[in-house]
């Protein structure tokens, strides 16, 4: 197949065993600082998918939970597949302590008592939430926290 610019066109779904935690790249800008992206994926490609307003509400809280725990968030956003998320960090090169912060971000979910921003002034589709589903793909993803580091089958 072709080369594509974007790194997830390149990666072979069929190959692919989630959930994972996996670094999909690392750039570096003009002085010397390096973003790294890890592809969190939370359901397999193309057999399953992680429904809406369960999604968005799970970006909510990771989003805003994953600063109290690691200082070098960039961005936490949802792929536009639904079968998981992207998370960058500048300067930390530390795998291990991108899955502690990320399991310490799902357990903050677990205990939410309600979605961070989901209101008309603070959110674009706010009428689309599910706190329980959220929570639902937070405890499945940390139930195969064994697994995260397992990325090809």
């Amino acid at each position: 197949m072709k080369k594509m610019n974007v790194e997830s066109f390149n990666l072979d779904h069929t190959k692919v065993k989630a959930p994972y935690v996996r670094l999909a790249g690392v750039t570096e800008g003009q002085n010397g600082d390096k973003i790294f992206k890890y592809d969190i994926r939370l359901k397999q490609p193309n057999k399953e998918h992680m429904e809406m307003p369960a999604l968005h509400s799970l970006e909510h809280l990771m989003a805003e939970n994953v600063r109290n725990h690691l200082e070098h968030v960039v961005d936490l956003s949802p792929m536009g597949c639904q079968t998981g998320f992207y998370l960058a960090v500048i300067n930390h090169d530390d795998y291990t302590g991108i899955l502690e912060a990320l399991e310490k971000t799902l357990n903050d979910v677990l205990v939410a008592e309600e979605v961070p921003a989901c209101n008309e002034i603070q959110c674009g589709w706010a009428a689309s939430h599910s706190l329980e589903g959220a929570k639902e793909l937070a405890q499945q993803l940390l139930e195969k926290r064994s697994e995260w580091k397992d990325v090809f089958e």
